[in-house]
This record gives C-alpha cells, structure tokens and sequence, in this order.
C-alpha cells in the first residue's frame, strides 16, 4: 500500500506481465535490471510501454540500482506522482 492505493506485483497486462500494477491509478511501476541495457531490450521495452500506455497506463521506470540503493527517493517519487495524479481529477 502507497498513500492508499493497493499495488500487486507480477500483474499480466496483454501480453505482458507489469512488475507493479495500481489499476485504480492506471500506474505501472517497471524496475529495470541489466537485461535492458542492451539494443534489443530497450526496442522491446519502447514497444510494449507504447502499448500499455495506448491502454491508458502511465509507466514508470526505475533502475534495480534505484530502488536497491536509494528506495526512499523512488518511494518519494511515487507518492509525488500520487499527488500530483489525485490532484489533477479535481
């Protein structure tokens, strides 16, 4: 739970499976290891983050050294983002 929102881990979204998923922020939380560093990974990652945006998704990425070693930043960001989110429907 952030800011009282439910996030689940490991959600599939068409073909794909979001790391976290918030349905009710329409939000997707991707954490990017190694594996998409490299030229084809990051057309793959273009191509499926177009596609669940074109569903209405915001996708938000974070590196796994970001959230290893700095998770107070990422978890700042997302309650920002929250804010920011909640504050734009009124």
């Amino acid at each position: 739970m952030l800011r009282g929102f439910q996030f689940r881990r490991q959600r599939p979204v068409l073909h794909y499976i979001a790391d976290f998923m918030c349905k009710e922020l329409m939000l997707i939380i991707e954490v990017d290891g190694n594996t998409h560093h490299s030229f084809e990974a990051l057309v793959n990652d273009d191509r499926r983050q177009k596609a669940l945006e074109n569903l209405g998704f915001t996708v938000v990425r974070f590196t796994d050294n970001e959230v290893l070693h700095n998770i107070n930043a990422v978890q700042s960001f997302l309650e920002n983002w929250i804010e920011k989110s909640e504050r734009s429907k009124k």
